[in-house]
């Protein structure tokens, strides 16, 4: 009874604040794809409404992953983990392949991307990892946790998709810096880097598709192949700048409602964004999205046991990688490695996963002041 009046006791302002900045940024990735998207025949729905339909399944598992006790999630953490090493064994046998990459498995006339469910399921696992294993040792708290993200980190990069590949490293590289790791540890792990750089550098640019490696020499040099696979960094990049301060508002971007600018609505809405709504705009976007990781570092500072904090950290390097590597592609800084904007870039998968995995933060904050578990 102390536990239920505890858990129910308080949605406070908080979590107020915490749904606002989400629902806020919802409704400006769903006002972005309708912009670029709303002359578009796509079947019977428009883009953007399958979104919020997306949105809808993404609130289901928003409310999943809040109402039920977060231990009792972390418990099914690895057999999870053997379900989605099974999914993206089965994107590789059946899996639906567009534009060089295989990464989807059809159902009827949906597909869904397991390599996206995927980060939420490793962010379990290393969780549940780290809040029970010992905590002195380098293989235990570096190499062990390494060997379990490596089966799931292969099978993504042999899809291949590099973006969640990446995103596989950062939720990695995050848990252990939050789980804790002597200097020695550190400086081993450092050193064994440097060291077998060259040899991993060469197995990974063999390991790419020719498009992919075409991309990174396009990062490297913007005047490289700026009819071809720098394309999409130019005028992206030419998109953002026209923005100017204001934007050219609804309607009137002319490198999305042109379609200069490929893939307006999923890896390059930030580009879309930044054009029709212009700096000011872009500043408002940012200060959501700040808002966002601030409010969820408070979460994993107020957690109420190792367990929650871990969880907390794994799902802010998530969410908070991808905000980056997304805005930093598009705008020229990193190179495109296709990663979507969280909430914003058009995607089922990528909704359902990320609103499931806020739904899982929010559950950590909830229960900080509950008895039992």
């Amino acid at each position: 009874m102390i536990e239920r009046i505890l858990d129910v006791r308080l949605i406070d302002n908080f979590e107020w604040r915490y749904l606002g900045v989400i629902a806020a940024i919802l409704a400006l990735g769903v006002l972005s794809i309708y912009s670029i998207t709303h002359s578009v025949q796509a079947g019977r729905l428009p883009l953007y409404a399958r979104q919020m339909v997306w949105i809808l399944f993404g609130c289901a598992a928003f409310a999943v992953m809040l109402v039920a006790d977060y231990h009792k999630i972390a418990r099914l953490a690895y057999p999870l983990y053997g379900i989605v090493l099974v999914l993206l064994v089965v994107v590789l046998i059946v899996g639906k392949a567009s534009r060089g990459a295989q990464r989807w498995i059809p159902i009827g006339p949906f597909a869904f991307q397991p390599s996206e469910f995927a980060k939420l399921v490793l962010v379990l696992v290393l969780a549940c990892y780290y809040a029970k294993a010992p905590r002195e040792g380098w293989i235990q708290r570096l190499v062990l946790p390494a060997l379990i993200m490596a089966p799931g980190l292969l099978l993504i990069l042999k899809q291949p998709d590099l973006g969640s590949g990446l995103s596989f490293l950062a939720i990695y590289s995050a848990m252990v810096l939050v789980a804790g790791v002597r200097s020695k540890a550190a400086g081993i792990l450092l050193l064994s880097s440097l060291m077998l750089f060259p040899f991993a550098w060469e197995a990974l640019w063999g390991s790419l598709h020719d498009y992919q490696r075409e991309r990174i020499m396009t990062f490297v040099n913007p005047a490289y192949d700026q009819g071809g696979k720098g394309y999409h960094g130019l005028q992206s990049r030419i998109a953002i700048g026209s923005g100017e301060l204001v934007g050219k508002g609804l309607y009137g971007g002319t490198q999305s409602q042109l379609k200069f600018l490929p893939e307006g609505h999923t890896d390059f809405v930030f580009a879309v964004f930044a054009e029709e709504w212009g700096f000011l705009g872009v500043l408002g976007l940012l200060a959501l999205f700040f808002g966002l990781i601030m409010l969820s570092m408070e979460i994993a500072y107020k957690a109420k046991d190792v367990l929650g904090a871990l969880l907390a950290a794994g799902v802010i390097a998530m969410i908070g990688f991808s905000i980056v590597v997304n805005i930093g592609m598009t705008a020229g800084i990193f190179p495109i490695v296709g990663i979507p904007l969280p909430l914003m870039s058009y995607g089922g998968s990528a909704i359902v996963a990320t609103m499931a995995a806020l739904g899982l933060l929010l559950n950590i904050k909830r229960r900080r002041l509950t008895l039992f578990y």
